[in-house]
């Protein structure tokens, strides 16, 4: 079993499963919009030259988030 880390912590082209979002419920319900729901796949894609935000890959959509936003999202790393 691999280890549950943050989504910030993703390092570009490494995929995970997410576990929990555990921002507060006006952020969590746009996070599970964009497709950060428990069980989904996500993978960071591309990190901008400054390290924030980071790019990912999930539902078929690259979305930038953030490293503040991505701590708050659990992952398992596959």
């Amino acid at each position: 079993m691999k280890d549950v880390t943050t989504l910030d912590r993703l390092a570009v082209g490494q995929r995970a499963a997410v576990t929990e979002v555990s921002a507060p419920e006006d952020q969590r319900r746009r996070l599970q919009e964009l497709g950060f729901v428990p069980g989904g796949v996500v993978s960071a894609v591309q990190e901008s030259p400054w390290g924030d935000p980071v790019a990912y890959a999930v539902c078929g959509a690259v979305i930038a988030l953030r490293r503040a936003d991505a701590r708050q999202i659990a992952i398992r790393q596959r």
